[in-house]
């Protein structure tokens, strides 16, 4: 998983070029998106609909949406230079719900935070929920290539 990190620098080196920009300027932009993506596969889990009868997403799609959300924590962690996958995911919570509210929390901690734990407690976290989802590496790094060759293929055309 630790190659991760060179794939997406890649792809951040793309868009921040492209762009004019400079890392540290999307910084704050970069984790409002990681919160709208964790709120998207939330969405998609529907865990927290207990009002609905209207079952969770298919797998793929569930999976592809928790891969957006790595991207942009493997980017915050070269914004860092932090460049290294956790050895451990974080304590597993008793629901998907009580997950995702100990990611958003994380994610709160990462941006008043902005260190070397409080990123790794992040990663560790989301870690967690992607076990949680039934995920295991293979599943997670083949659905990450997957969809950084879409994002490649979306900056070549202009998205």
């Amino acid at each position: 998983m630790e190659q991760l990190f060179s794939i997406q620098r890649q792809l951040d080196n793309k868009i921040l070029e492209e762009h004019g920009l400079q890392r540290d300027e999307v910084r704050t932009d970069k984790l409002l998106a990681l919160q709208v993506e964790i709120g998207e596969l939330a969405n998609e889990t529907r865990c927290f609909k207990y009002w609905s009868r209207k079952p969770a997403a298919d797998e793929g799609v569930i999976l592809e949406e928790y891969v957006d959300g790595l991207h942009f924590i493997l980017s915050l962690g070269i914004d860092g230079g932090w460049e290294k996958v956790p050895a451990q995911s974080a304590d597993k919570m008793e629901s998907l719900t009580e997950q995702f509210h100990a990611v958003y929390q994380a994610v709160a901690v990462f941006y008043t935070k902005q260190s070397r734990d409080s990123y790794l407690t992040l990663f560790q976290t989301y870690l967690k929920l992607g076990e949680m989802l039934g995920y295991n590496e293979q599943d997670i790094e083949t659905a990450y290539m997957s969809k950084n060759n879409i994002n490649h293929k979306r900056q070549n055309e202009g998205y």
